[in-house]
């Protein structure tokens, strides 16, 4: 057997040191390695600092106590370079820590999300591996797990769905009936509670978080590869925004279960929805008005300050947003830097907001002292700011008054800005009005297609291809001719389709140079 003895560079203290390993069967292997550690000491060289020497030395005695494997030339290099400790290393739990607390830049939600991705999934999983010994193949049996605890989820809940249902069918009368239904509860109690599967979109989010983290890594040398750039998802499909159609609301009707996640009124829809507050007079009309029509998001309708209004130039600066964090309201700024945008007013929307400013002083004035000056354009009746999740389930209420298909209170938004495509509006104008930083973003996510402007652009289609007499279309004519409409500026123009006022709020395209004229919704004033 060999035995290979190295001399190290003396302690801090002046100390003697060697590093001494034996068991090798041939004198070849044990040159083998006296060789790598020469090389590891000739990286801080004689004329650099003694600290410097000393930093190796201390990673050297560390090994030879430990019985590890000699370093890696390469990775110890770089480390020495980098100013990072060799003998101390970082485990993937401790870097995602330190990460998260330098995001000092983060909005508290983007915080609390990244922070409930490490402590849910990343730290129990992946949070004891060293950071610079993470790969793909961890992070694949990572997900692999999240997908086997998904099952188990979902048996958990069946089982305690059909126990539930199984309790609910047993009668409250008898003794025995009594006695089955004590056991049964018990056996609930035991049980797992319901919980949420993490779904695909879920996982992705994870992996963004745990691939920035290590992006972060790299950069400070902590590591050369980041293993989460190459670990594949399935893909996270997002949900298709549907109108509701006849079809649909008979199906609907017939099942109670909504064809999408996302569904979107059509014009008619949502007129008759805000034809049905102001029949009521609701006192919050002008919210929902302003939400259909120009798409703000919930937290920026909350937050709509009076001063936000310029009465002169018929505007509303999106400035604030009033979000949630579990249950508490928090008040900061838009979600992007493209959030903050000026909405311009229509002379109806202007009138709407003008009545809804009236309405509030009427309920100052009843209130008196108890009144609350929030400043906000919208409020409770005392005039403190709306909570936004109590502005959610009041909207739920109120569709269901109304009698409409449901939708959601964010699906107004994709109302307004599919309302606004439909219309021909520039998507770019679209884009801005909803505070998106990409026009990709609306054409991707909001655009709906109406029923009555498909069906009007394949006529407008058709007609631009000349046939024979035997297979002309029928000549379209115009219903009801609008003083706003105006001719393009060929005068042999044909209209390629029927334009019908105040029908689906809005007019179809025509070619050559015609324009498109949007035709606003109008109360009928008593």
């Amino acid at each position: 057997m060999w035995t290979l003895v190295q001399e190290l560079p003396p302690r801090r203290d002046g100390a003697r040191r060697r590093f001494r390993r034996s068991g090798y069967d041939t004198k070849t292997e044990a040159q083998t390695d006296i060789d790598k550690l020469r090389a590891l000491l000739d990286i801080a060289d004689k004329k650099s600092d003694p600290d410097d020497r000393t930093r190796i030395a201390d990673l050297l005695e560390t090994i030879g106590a430990s019985k590890e494997d000699i370093p890696d030339y390469d990775e110890t290099r770089r480390k020495f370079a980098t100013g990072q400790s060799l003998t101390q290393h970082l485990t993937v739990g401790e870097w995602l820590e330190l990460w998260l607390a330098g995001k000092n830049a983060l909005r508290k939600k983007g915080k609390d999300r990244y922070e409930n991705d490490i402590r849910l999934h990343l730290h129990p999983r992946i949070g004891h591996i060293r950071l610079d010994r993470l790969t793909v193949a961890h992070l694949d049996e990572m997900f692999a797990g999240i997908a086997e605890a998904n099952i188990e989820i979902n048996d958990a809940n069946m089982l305690r769905r059909t126990a539930l249902d199984e309790l609910q069918q047993i009668p409250w009368k008898g003794q025995e009936n009594r006695r089955r239904r004590k056991a049964l509860k018990e056996t609930i109690a035991a049980m797992p509670p319901f919980r949420r599967i993490t779904g695909v979109s879920t996982q992705h989010r994870i992996k963004t978080t745990v691939r920035a983290a290590l992006n972060v890594a790299v950069a400070r040398g902590l590591i050369v590869f980041n293993p989460a750039a190459h670990v594949e998802l399935a893909a996270a499909k997002r949900p298709k925004a549907l109108v509701w159609t006849e079809e649909r609301i008979a199906e609907w009707l017939r099942t109670g279960e909504k064809p999408s996640p996302v569904m979107v009124w059509t014009p008619e829809q949502a007129g008759q929805f805000l034809d049905f507050l102001a029949d009521t007079e609701e006192r919050l009309y002008g919210l929902f008005h302003v939400i259909t029509f120009r798409g703000l998001r919930r937290g920026e309708a909350c937050g709509l300050r009076k001063t936000d209004r310029n009465r002169a130039q018929k505007t509303l600066t999106i400035a604030t947003q009033l979000v949630l964090d579990g249950w508490e309201v928090i008040e900061n700024a838009p979600k992007t830097d493209s959030g903050e945008r000026v909405v311009v007013l229509d002379d109806y929307t202007d009138e709407v907001l003008d009545e809804q400013e009236l309405r509030q002083e009427t309920e100052r004035l009843e209130w008196g002292e108890a009144w609350v000056d929030s400043g906000r354009m919208f409020t409770m009746p005392d005039g403190s700011p709306i909570h936004p999740g109590w502005l959610t389930d009041y909207f739920e209420r109120l569709v269901e008054l109304s009698g409409l298909p449901p939708i959601r209170l964010h699906d107004l938004r994709h109302v307004a800005a599919s309302l606004r495509l439909a219309a021909g509006v520039d998507v770019k104008i679209v884009s801005e009005t909803l505070g998106h930083s990409d026009t990709r973003i609306t054409r991707d996510i909001y655009q709906s297609v109406m029923p009555k402007a498909a069906q009007e652009a394949a006529e407008a289609t058709a007609a631009i291809v000349p046939r024979g007499t035997a297979r002309q279309a029928k000549q379209v004519t115009i219903e009801e001719p609008h003083p706003a409409v105006v001719q393009a500026p060929h005068q042999e123009l044909a209209l390629a389709a029927t334009v019908t006022a105040g029908r689906d709020g809005h007019t179809s395209a025509t070619h050559e140079g015609a324009k498109i004229i949007a035709f606003p919704p109008r109360r009928v004033r008593t």
